[in-house]
């Protein structure tokens, strides 16, 4: 691959969807069908086309539209699932955050140092309890063999220590923090692009704004909605991977969303942060407010954990009361409490959780297990759900061998575990890139083409808002290469501008500049 060129096979754009559209629906019977393009169903659309399948993955709205980008953007080693003796979902967290930290995504997955800050609101009890699971967790990072140097130990800190990396918490009684370590994803809806890129660079037919109206176990009726034209896809198995939206493409499936709620601060609000923060959520053993800081000059402040009845909207909206609890559990460890107009912006995810109870469903959506389930319906669709951004590879390998096996396709163990995604490298060659840091965080290898850009025409190195660090060469190359068709694709999900209303708002004539000048390149 040239330094100026995408991966290749792997640009998404316009041009291909059109084409590859018309092909899906001319009649063909392809191997695998996928339905869904969060992290599981692109997890599913690469994993069956790196065994060698023909594949079609489609989804009604964008890459990473639903729950894949409303996250915490952590990658779990598996901690909490430990204190529910859920020992097997804990371990397989572990193996998949360093899958994902040491092989397929070093560029976009690294280590996030916590502090859990020793205030006199956390009884010398509880901090006992949050170190013995500290501990713990480094013991599952052991267990997965995720090498020390990727992983730090996690350690005692003194006051002093602890303020260094989180000035903005209450001095006055301060005793001390405890410093732990875990996996961030520069930004999941990142990776959710990724991991399409890589299914098309293997054959995959990937396509968005593309709705499954009905499934049966060998294809779909669909629709174009960006035409209205419908059309049926022909397929020898059917895989459901959308998430929240699973019960409503599958008989059988009831899915619990839980809705998980976070605040965006501009990043002064807290100064600097070199390391996230674990507040207690006062009454709760085993559950913390996190403090996340983003490195685009904005800080995510999550998460609550709130079961949602009714209707499963496009996007969740979010309560005041759940903004009302995280700035009440976020204050109680802040020199200054964060006041409500001091939070710029907010988002929800509902986590797509399998409701397997016979009589009354738990109190508690937090009591629901994480475990991911791979169902088949009586007339064949195979339906993923459940489990968490951390563990997609597995769901993805999962449901494609139950898929194989029900339908009798031919395909080999899944390859995935050690498949790098576009832009990975090892962390030694990242470091040597001639690209800014940034970039590399996000584009991995192809930083340095998405930099030449800017080279070919300097006012692509332009911010698309000021105090922001995306410039125009990055909305260019998500259209020519990653898909986005339109200006939500380009700011609410490409890049993560539209957390904030007020810098979308601002940033909306930079992006419809780009998508009116650009004619999207042929892959």
């Amino acid at each position: 691959m040239s330094h100026t060129e995408a991966a290749p096979g792997s640009s998404l754009s316009a041009h291909r969807r059109r084409r590859e559209l018309a092909e899906a629906a001319d009649g063909r019977t392809v191997d695998v069908l996928v339905v869904g393009l969060g992290a599981t169903g692109a997890g599913v659309a690469l994993d069956a086309a790196a065994r060698g399948l023909d594949v079609v993955a489609l989804d009604a709205h964008d890459l990473a539209f639903g729950t894949s980008r409303w996250s915490s953007k952590l990658i779990h080693g598996g901690l909490r699932y430990l204190a529910s003796a859920q020992f097997d979902v804990a371990h397989e967290s572990a193996v998949e955050r360093g899958v994902l930290m040491t092989r397929t995504a070093p560029h976009l997955v690294a280590a996030q140092p916590f502090v859990l800050p020793l205030t006199p609101l956390v009884s010398r009890a509880q901090a006992s309890l949050a170190w013995a699971g500290f501990r713990a967790g480094d013991m599952l990072r052991l267990a997965a063999r995720t090498p020390r140097q990727v992983l730090p130990a996690p350690r005692r800190l003194t006051a002093t220590e602890a303020r260094h990396l989180a000035p903005s918490v209450r001095a006055g009684g301060l005793r001390g923090g405890l410093l732990s370590w875990d996996g961030k994803v520069t930004d999941d809806a990142r990776l959710v692009t990724a991991l399409a890129r890589t299914a098309a660079a293997h054959g995959a037919r990937v396509l968005t704004r593309v709705r499954a109206l009905r499934l049966t176990g060998t294809g779909a009726r669909i629709r174009d909605e960006l035409t209205g034209e419908q059309g049926e896809i022909r397929a020898r198995a059917v895989i459901n991977a959308a998430g929240v939206w699973a019960g409503t493409l599958a008989d059988g499936i009831r899915i619990r969303p839980s809705r998980g709620t976070h605040l965006v601060l501009r990043s002064e609000r807290l100064g600097t942060l070199p390391a996230g923060l674990h507040i207690p959520i006062p009454g709760e053993t085993n559950r913390f407010v996190l403090v996340l800081p983003q490195g685009d000059g904005r800080v995510y402040v999550g998460l609550t954990d709130e079961p949602v009845e009714g209707g499963i909207p496009d996007v969740p909206e979010v309560p005041e009361t759940d903004i009302g609890f995280l700035l009440d559990v976020l204050g109680s460890a802040l020199d200054a409490p964060v006041a409500r107009d001091e939070v710029v912006g907010a988002f929800a995810g509902l986590r797509p959780l399998l409701d397997t109870s016979a009589g009354g469903s738990p109190d508690r959506t937090s009591d629901i297990s994480r475990r991911h389930a791979v169902l088949t319906s009586p007339d064949g669709v195979t339906t993923v759900v459940g489990g968490k951004l951390t563990t997609y590879r597995r769901m993805a390998q999962d449901a494609v061998d139950a898929a194989a096996e029900a339908r009798g396709l031919r395909a080999g163990p899944s390859p995935t575990a050690a498949l790098p995604l576009v832009g990975a490298a090892a962390p030694a060659r990242l470091r040597t890139l001639p690209a800014p840091r940034r970039l590399v965080r996000r584009y991995g290898t192809e930083a340095v083409a998405v930099h030449a850009l800017t080279t070919r025409d300097p006012s692509l190195a332009a911010p698309v808002l000021p105090g922001h660090p995306v410039t125009r060469a990055e909305l260019l190359w998500a259209v020519r290469h990653e898909g986005a068709l339109d200006e939500s694709d380009l700011l609410d999900r490409r890049t993560r501008i539209g957390v904030i209303p007020d810098d979308r708002t601002q940033a909306l004539p930079a992006a419809r500049d780009i998508l009116d000048r650009t004619t999207p390149a042929h892959p």
